[in-house]
């Protein structure tokens, strides 16, 4: 490639590069703004104020405690040195200089910012023009701070030095990072003290740059500072399902994650910055972060913020970063990260079996079945045919069913429109020879929905061959159930299961969650004959409460698993509704291996085998495959998924499966995916397959 093609795309990537520093700072305003942390100043830094989405603004706010956490650390056990430094590398937009000042942690402390002459200029602009600002640089001249103090080069040109902003206590300038000459050269002029305790900041930096460069620059703070700790805050884990939309995101605005190939995990980043000359390295995902240093009363005034309910994609999208301290020198070794001594999410291993499970599309006719959708609900009416309700899609929620059928070309998929409103999160339980009951759901975070209602259709309508649209328009009617007795509370996220309890067909319902209440732990009875909530003896301490978890019907009772339970930590107990001569009682199952916990899985039962498809897991690496429970034996064991015959991120969350045998051998996944933070909504486009013969 000639030189000049190759100077252009470099500068593309720049461009690019320089572009996630305006899109990061509007959404670090709208976090400040929504309450999540104090920050005054951002908001200088933006034309307009822009509210993200609740997920966007927790995001943010992890990343910015995360980095206010290292910082006030490294000042605390700084606090006795003269002179102490910190040292912003790609520094953009941040406000930390002007933060620290209004809260008065500044003494002793000079603070240093680095980064492309473009952004700094602009930077400095930006200050100049905000009197919040220039309030805090009172010591700052902007007529004085244009490029002065020459330096002859070899060839008889200047190079003028590049500080935009400069007072006592701050420094910007506008150099290219990746230059270490320069660098160095540029922070020795603006007075730099090598030897004095330097705390480095690299907040989605490094990663942009050609992997040997950002090694260098790892290296070279190594060797440079001999009292310093290295603050990183980046990206991680890039082959799931999460990762791999991740990447994909950054790949189209011509910011690839260069860093992830090499580093794809968080050993791998502490192995990193030990091979590069740093003593010590301690490094946190941010749900260990986020779960583990984070004060409880913190993190309840945080979820109460705004209305929520984007778990699975909070989760991810703090699997996938991190917080890196590693320290140089004894005295800044005690601001490494110092994760708790019990953590709420100890990293496990899963007990992997070598037996994979093959996930193949659905076999399809030509005209489908194109089917999208999380928070769905789904029930199996009988052979071939099984009715998905609810969810959201990219147009939004909506409130139309649809019927999956087999027929001899393949499945199908056809439309119904339905009364049962906008729905997420509820659930279908098929009652044979009586319908569907359709109960909970939410058609937002604050609203749930109070009504139960009845699905009717009549089997001996559907022919065995693919039909069209009008027989089954027929086909399915809904009424309202008048339920008297104590109504349980509207909730979504919850389980209903059917089970019989003196010769009547009960709906059984546990867990879930209300606008008002994280989680939820108390079951309710609803006999479906008399449309009454009864009150049924159950003895024995009961599970913990929890939501999005799974419950399926064995052995006349519930075998119950998993979920996200009080504290936002997902739960591995399986638990049984057993039944008795005057009702029903509790009974733990213990599992070993014990499974990895998890939430947002489906379940089902085949024999006496409790088959787990799915979820999340904040504890080992990867993502949920299948788990196999024995329910006489209590063994267990996990299979990963071969998905390489579907040709998208297959995403197990939010989703729903069914089964397509009587045996339960095979199941069909339905669904499932989300809004992978800012990096775009990913959606499963079509049902896949789980052949489960190998395992069962």
């Amino acid at each position: 490639m000639p030189v000049c093609n190759k100077k252009k795309k470099r500068h593309g990537r720049d461009t690019a590069v320089q572009g996630t520093n305006d899109s990061s700072v509007v959404s670090k305003v709208s976090a400040a703004t929504q309450g999540y942390f104090r920050d005054d100043f951002l908001k200088s830094f933006v034309c307009k104020v822009s509210r993200r989405a609740p997920l966007i603004n927790r995001g943010y706010y992890v990343r910015w405690r995360a980095v206010d956490h290292c910082v006030k650390q490294f000042l605390h056990v700084t606090e006795g040195c003269t002179r102490r430094q910190v040292l912003s590398l790609g520094a953009g937009f941040d406000s930390l200089y002007f933060r620290l000042h209004a809260e008065g942690a500044l003494e002793g402390v000079v603070v240093f910012e680095v980064d492309f002459p473009d952004v700094a200029r602009r930077k400095a602009a930006l200050i100049n023009a905000s009197s919040p600002l220039k309030e805090a640089l009172k010591d700052w001249d902007p007529h004085s701070s244009r490029p002065t103090g020459n330096t002859r080069l070899p060839n008889g040109n200047t190079k003028l030095c590049p500080v935009t902003v400069s007072s006592g206590q701050y420094c910007l300038l506008g150099v290219d990072v990746r230059v270490e000459g320069d660098v160095e050269e540029a922070l020795s002029r603006a007075g730099l003290q090598w030897s004095a305790p330097t705390l480095l900041l690299s907040e989605v930096v490094l990663t942009y740059m050609d992997t040997h460069r950002s090694d260098s620059v790892i290296e070279w703070a190594a060797r440079s500072f001999p009292q310093s700790l290295f603050v990183m805050y980046e990206q991680v884990r890039p082959h799931d399902p999460f990762g791999r939309v991740m990447q994909d995101h950054f790949l189209k605005l011509n910011s690839a994650l260069n860093a992830l190939s090499h580093y794809p995990d968080t050993a791998a980043q502490t192995q990193r910055f030990i091979d590069r000359g740093w003593e010590s390295c301690v490094c946190l995902d941010m749900n260990q972060f986020y779960l583990g240093l984070v004060m409880e009363k913190e993190r309840r005034r945080v979820e109460t913020l705004e209305p929520f309910d984007e778990f699975e994609e909070w989760h991810q999208k703090c699997s996938h970063y991190f917080i890196l301290t590693a320290s140089k020198g004894s005295l800044t070794s005690r601001a490494l990260i110092s994760p708790p001594p019990v953590s709420p999410v100890p990293c496990m291993s899963p007990a992997l079996s070598p037996q994979s499970i093959c996930v193949l599309p659905l076999a399809a006719d030509p005209e489908g079945p194109c089917v999208e959708g999380l928070g769905m609900a789904s029930a199996v009416l009988g052979p071939g045919v099984i009715l998905l309700s609810g969810g959201s899609g990219r147009g939004g929620r909506g409130g139309a069913a649809r019927v999956l059928i087999r027929g001899q070309a393949g499945w199908r998929c056809v439309c119904v429109e339905s009364q049962c409103g906008v729905r997420m999160y509820h659930t279908l339980t098929a009652v044979p020879g009586w319908g569907v009951v359709v109960f909970g759901g939410r058609s937002s975070p604050l609203n749930p929905i109070r009504s139960v209602l009845r699905m009717t259709y009549d089997p001996a309508s559907l022919p065995d061959s693919p039909v069209a649209v009008s027989p089954v328009l027929e086909w399915l009617s809904l009424e309202d159930m008048a339920c008297t007795g104590n109504p349980p509370l509207p909730r979504w996220r919850h389980t209903a299961t059917l089970l019989r309890y003196r010769g009547q067909n009960f709906l059984f319902v546990f867990g879930g969650r209300t606008e008002a209440e994280p989680v939820l732990g108390v079951a309710h009875f609803l006999c479906l004959e008399d449309q009454h909530w009864a009150e049924v003896p159950v003895e024995g301490s009961p599970p913990e409460a929890r939501h999005s978890h799974s419950a399926c019907a064995y052995a006349g009772g519930v075998v119950i698993f998993g979920g996200l339970g009080a504290g936002g930590v997902p739960l591995s107990d399986t638990v049984l509704l057993q039944p008795t001569a005057t009702g029903f009682c509790w009974e733990r199952l213990l599992v070993q291996p014990a499974p990895v916990p998890r939430y947002s899985h489906s379940a089902h039962v085949t024999g006496h085998k409790l088959v787990l498809v799915g979820g999340v897991w904040l504890q080992a690496e990867g993502v949920p495959g299948v788990a196999v429970i024995d329910l006489t034996t209590g063994g267990s064991v996990e299979h990963c998924l071969d998905t390489s015959p579907v040709p998208w991120p297959l995403m197990l969350h939010s989703f729903c499966s069914e089964p397509l045998d009587e045996e339960g051998t095979a199941v069909a996944v339905m669904g499932g995916g989300g809004n992978c933070f800012s990096f775009g909504t990913h959606l499963n486009p079509q049902p896949v397959t789980l052949d489960l013969r190998p395992v069962l």
